[in-house]
């Protein structure tokens, strides 16, 4: 069960690390057509830029079956990827895009820095100029409360 746990870790982790790393250098790379659709408004409720989503929870799915048969590392790391994928979807989508209006602006401190990250990344409607490229690990300057709040 230990192993069981690390591995979840493990998958949830590697798609923060991961993430970082394709968002900043793909998404606002070479996929920049596909992903500038989040970074417009959209009329309706999906954009182009939900392919990766699928892209994501494909692996996951893959990996969940691929270790369903003796639970082996790949089922739990796959597991970890879903569990991000889920907490992603709702702090991106739900908390900080509303595109399922259940909450308003976050009061939480942690949850208030993450929503402050991603509205500085998305100062930014191009390509370049962007910050804050994780949804986790957010930078401790979007810890500290404004005067105005």
């Amino acid at each position: 069960m230990i192993y069981a746990l690390l591995y979840i870790m493990v998958g949830f982790l590697a798609m923060e690390v991961s993430g970082w790393f394709i968002h900043k250098y793909l998404m606002h790379g070479i996929l920049w057509k596909i992903h500038k659709t989040h970074h417009q408004h959209s009329k309706g409720y999906f954009e182009l830029n939900d392919v990766f989503s699928l892209i994501f929870g494909g692996i996951a799915i893959t990996l969940i079956f691929l270790g369903l048969e003796n639970f082996d590392y790949r089922f739990w790391m796959g597991m970890g990827i879903s569990i991000y994928g889920m907490s992603y979807f709702f702090l991106h989508d739900v908390l900080i895009h509303r595109r399922l209006k259940f909450f308003g602006k976050p009061k939480n401190r942690f949850l208030s820095a993450i929503f402050k990250a991603h509205q500085a990344h998305h100062a930014s409607r191009f390509r370049d100029g962007s910050v804050s490229f994780g949804l986790f690990f957010v930078p401790f300057k979007y810890f500290k409360k404004k005067r105005d709040e």
